[in-house]
């Protein structure tokens, strides 16, 4: 009996030492120790694409970012994302306008960092003490003089839930700007657009093409977002009359209703804002695409088209982001679509 127990418990050593060693071989054949990472010291002077600047003075932008730091029945972390601030913050610059940020209680509002998310642009915006000032002592709304803004830009993150639906001083704001300018939101930012009214008692978003993060992408992550937040966007905003459109799970899925510009996912920040600037009138200033946009739109074939289109899209790209196809390869796995989760490591292996 002993040596049948001995014997038994070698051959699962045995097996747990080959999976084990076929694990590492299998990590070490994606090269992911060798990818290039964002610089933590990165400054404005590294985003090349800024010297294509415009010199005009187009007008400003007004950035408005959640107070609410915990929320939700257990106090959950909220804040807003810092990427989907930076990054639009930039575009907004580049294209001519000077960028306020607002908040609804002003001063510092509470910030969201996924170092795993950071790029270039990201801790250039930590680096720069001209975008620093303005965020930590962003404007109440209350103060805000929204006769001064040819836009208004919603940003995302689990604070948008709770301090911006139904707040009055979003919609005067919004009232204001969007009878001549652009409104634009992205990720969770569009919950600001939910539950405002139009002069003749409609819903805001009636009738409108729009986005948001979807109901997959939020109960993907979170089982109790109903719980925690109350609602979901794309229940409300289909509630309200808007004509929702999806997209894939955390893909870029930027919808223009006219002059509403509305992102599905953290994804979206560079089409949104750029989006915005084209409603405004404006052609956007020329951007090399980061890594993580190649992967986005390497995704997007893959999902459209199949595997081997998505590889021909693959041979021209000068870069991606490997990271962020293997994330959708472990989706896929997580929702038992193995046939994805295994061509989605062939397309990260390049």
């Amino acid at each position: 009996m002993n040596k049948t127990l001995l014997r038994a418990a070698a051959w699962l050593a045995a097996i747990l030492f080959l999976l084990a060693a076929g694990g590492y071989g299998w990590y070490r054949s994606l090269g992911l120790d060798k990818l290039p990472k964002a610089n933590p010291q990165a400054t404005v002077a590294d985003l090349a694409w800024l010297k294509n600047t415009v010199t005009q003075q187009r007008g400003r932008i007004l950035a408005v970012v959640s107070s609410t730091e915990r929320g939700g029945p257990a106090m959950n972390k909220a804040g807003y994302e810092l990427t989907e601030l930076a990054r639009a913050y930039y575009v907004f610059q580049a294209n001519g306008y000077e960028v306020d940020i607002a908040s609804p209680r002003g001063g510092k509002p509470p910030e969201r960092i996924d170092l795993d998310d950071m790029g270039t642009a990201d801790y250039a915006f930590l680096n720069d003490a001209a975008a620093q000032k303005k965020v930590a002592a962003s404007m109440p709304l209350a103060d805000v003089d929204a006769s001064r803004y040819a836009a208004v830009y919603f940003v995302g993150g689990k604070g948008a839930m709770h301090d911006l639906p139904g707040n009055p001083e979003v919609a005067r704001i919004v009232g204001e700007i969007a009878a001549r300018g652009v409104v634009g939101a992205v990720c969770h930012g569009p919950a600001a657009l939910l539950g405002l009214k139009l002069g003749d008692g409609k819903p805001f978003v009636a009738g409108r093409r729009m986005t948001a993060f979807t109901n997959e992408e939020e109960l993907f992550l979170m089982k109790d977002a109903r719980t925690r937040f109350g609602f979901l966007l794309e229940e409300r905003a289909v509630l309200e009359g808007a004509r929702f459109v999806t997209g894939p799970k955390y893909i870029d899925n930027t919808v223009v209703d006219g002059r509403l510009v509305t992102g599905q996912n953290a994804w979206s920040t560079w089409s949104v804002a750029e989006a915005m600037v084209s409603a405004l009138g404006h052609r956007p200033v020329a951007r090399e695409r980061t890594a993580e946009e190649a992967s986005v739109e390497l995704l997007a074939t893959y999902y459209r088209d199949g595997l081997e289109a998505a590889r021909a899209r693959q041979a021209v790209l000068p870069r991606f982001d490997k990271m962020l196809v293997l994330m959708h390869s472990v989706v896929a796995a997580m929702q038992w679509r193995a046939a994805d989760a295994v061509q989605l490591q062939r397309l990260a292996k390049g």
